[in-house]
This record gives C-alpha cells, structure tokens and sequence, in this order.
C-alpha cells in the first residue's frame, strides 16, 4: 500500500499549521453555543433541567457522527479538507436552524444534536490533517490544534459575556458566521493529501488494535480517563461561577467572562504542554497535567471559599491543566496507530471518549441536583485522571 512521507515544517506548511489551527478554533466554537445562550432562553423554556442535556444532545450528536464517519471511512475516504469544510457548513447550519423552528425543548437539543454530528467531521478530521502534514513535529502541531479547539470551545461564554446586549439569536449568528468563514480559509488555502486508502471501507483492525496490551491502550485508557473529567467540568464552571458568586456576594463577578477564562486557559496548557513535549515526551507532560487536574478536582470544595484572587489563579491552573494533556493524549495515539487506518482509529477513540463524556455529564447532573447543589459532587470525577495517571506511568517513562 502507497504511503507519503510528510514534507518537513517549511514557511509553507508553518502557514498551513496557522490556517488550520484558525479554522480549528472557529469551528469549534459551535460547540459550547447553546451553553453560553441558555441564561437566556432557559426563563422562555420553563425548563431548569436543560443545562446538562444541551451538552449531552451535543455530545451524543458528535458521538453519533463520529461513528458515522469511522464506519464509513470518511476521513480516510475523501480529501480531508472537503470533508471538514463540509462539516462545518453543516454544522454551523444546525446551530443557527435554532432559530428558524418554534422555540422548545426538543427543538433546542435537535439543534444540538445536528451540530454536534458535523463537528465529527471538524474537531478529529482537523486532527488528521495535522497529523498528515506535521508528524515530524507532531507534538507541537497538536498543541496548537487543541489549543485552539479550548479557545473556540470557550469563545460563546466571552461573546455572551462581553456583549450582554446581544440577543441570543445573534450570538448564534455570530458563532456560526466566524465557523464558516474558517472553513473557507481552510478549503481556500490548504491543499489536500492525496487519498491513500485503496478499499474504501473502515478497516475493522482498529477495533482489535484498541485492546491489544501496548502503548496504544495505555493512551487510549489515558484519554478516557481525561475525557471522564474535561466536559463535565466544562459543562457545570458556569454554574460553579453562579455558586462563587453566592458565597461571595459582596464580590463582582461576570460568570460568562470567569467562564471563558477558565476554559480559554486550557489553550495555553495545551501550547506550553506542546513545548515540553519536545523535552519530556508526550507520556510525561500528559500525566504531569492529568495528575494537576485531578487534585485540582479534589480541592474545589475548599477553593470555592477562598478570595477572588485566590480562586480566580486557581481556576487558571484548573483550566490549563485539564485541556493541557489533551493534544498529547491525542498524540500518543497518533503515533502508535498504523498509518492506513488513522484516520477511522482516531474517529472511533474519539467516539469512545464522547460516549465516556454523556455518561460523567449524567451523572454529575444528577448527583448534583439530587444534593442541592452540593459542589462536593465534583469529586464524582476524580476516578477519571486517577485512571490516566495509573495508565499512563508506563508510557511516560519510555
């Protein structure tokens, strides 16, 4: 079977890194639109129970089309560019379709769900065309990559923030404008990779691959344990933010505004954990930083009582530490995958870690309500690093 080597990092293809990287962030930031609008339509639902189900419909969405495109080998299959330039049409034509039904419940999560189904064509077929150009730099390439899907992820939080003016429906037409116009960047100015797969069908060795003892398991057990972790943390800092600020009420806060830079943190995690890389290895800097975050998760009872400034440096941390390992988690599995199925692998590890996400949303959401609001529910999510850390101690020392 024909392989290509990938061209070295040139001015060139350090362009192609800056145009993906930039069409990664606005395509993702569809993703977190209908959190950053719930305060706002939640009152015109009647429903109070919308916040962990906005995320899940999107989730379940993404999980749904991951599948869709793995069986189907669709990154494989077709020029990756045409395939994410056609994703985030679409999906950006879900997210503003909001606007176009009757405002319900069932209308605002099959928002969701359609827009997280095209993001399967984004976020991991965005991941392939990094890996296709920079695998010589891969490590990187991947910290910028995911980087900038953290900063898009928590970009409706600061446009609802900053602009508190703004109609739900315009933040929606905003987020999606800014997908699209990424997309064309990307379809205008990087090429394609000619198509190396010859039998155009998923190659079912990804699913044994998977299970096989190796460091490819190890990394995989590692991003569960990530992905256990991340988007429920993602999904609930708002409502976190809200909680801080009763404790506090003598203090001012913007929750959107605290949202987005707890989030948009995890940008710089993944750009610096990207650097360190280059020295310590992918294996290391992931368990450094799943280690970080689950402590994190550990003290957020005790931190919610501390001062702004005490609290606000250790959301930073937060934010920064549980994003961080992702693009090396994504990295290690990149490199211990055969080539002609990497594409269909890393859809289908990616479906695997979204599925693992629905589940600690539930879950939280329920313990959650069923407490309270106790934040103690949080720690719900530490058995996540806990088993990132305990997976990932082989692979970080070779």
């Amino acid at each position: 079977m024909q392989t290509l080597v990938p061209t070295p990092p040139t001015s060139l293809s350090n362009t192609h890194l800056l145009v993906i990287v930039l069409a990664q962030f606005a395509g993702t930031s569809l993703w977190f639109a209908g959190n950053a609008i719930l305060p706002d339509i939640q009152p015109l639902l009647a429903s109070s129970s919308l916040n962990g189900w906005i995320t899940s419909a999107v989730q379940l969405g993404f999980i749904s089309g991951s599948l869709l495109y793995a069986l189907l080998a669709i990154p494989d299959r077709y020029p990756t560019v045409q395939v994410f330039l056609v994703s985030v049409l679409l999906a950006a034509l879900c997210n503003v379709g909001l606007l176009l039904l009757p405002l319900q419940p069932l209308t605002v999560l099959l928002s969701r769900f359609g827009t997280g189904l095209f993001l399967a064509g984004v976020y991991p077929v965005g991941m392939k065309i990094a890996a296709d150009w920079f695998r010589p730099v891969l490590g990187r390439a991947m910290g910028f990559l995911v980087g900038a899907l953290v900063l898009g992820t928590a970009l409706p939080h600061l446009i609802r923030g900053l602009g508190q003016s703004l109609s739900y429906g315009a933040v929606l037409v905003v987020v999606s404008g800014l997908a699209v116009a990424g997309g064309v960047a990307l379809a205008l100015v990087v090429p394609s990779k000619p198509v190396l797969l010859t039998h155009h069908r998923f190659d079912r060795r990804a699913f044994a691959l998977l299970w096989q003892p190796s460091a490819l398991r190890a990394s995989v057990l590692g991003y569960i344990g990530h992905m256990w972790e991340l988007y429920a943390v993602w999904a609930f800092l708002p409502t976190v933010l809200v909680l801080y600020a009763r404790l506090h009420p003598s203090v001012a806060i913007n929750p959107s505004v605290w949202a987005f830079g707890g989030i948009a943190a995890g940008s710089l995690g993944c750009t610096l954990g990207g650097m360190a890389a280059g020295r310590l290895g992918s294996g290391r800097v992931a368990l450094g930083q799943l280690a970080v975050s689950g402590g994190c998760t550990l003290l957020l009872p005790f931190m919610i009582q501390t001062p702004p400034i005490v609290f606000g440096i250790y959301l930073l941390v937060y934010g920064a530490t549980i994003a961080g390992d992702s693009p090396q988690l994504s990295t290690l599995v990149s490199i211990h995958v055969p080539a002609e199925v990497r594409g269909s692998l890393l859809t289908l590890v990616t479906c695997i870690g979204f599925s693992i996400t629905i589940i600690s949303i539930q879950a939280l959401a329920y313990l959650f309500d069923r407490s309270g609001g106790s934040i103690w529910s949080f720690w719900l999510l530490v058995p996540g690093p806990v088993l990132g850390v305990w997976s990932l101690r082989t692979v970080a020392r070779k």
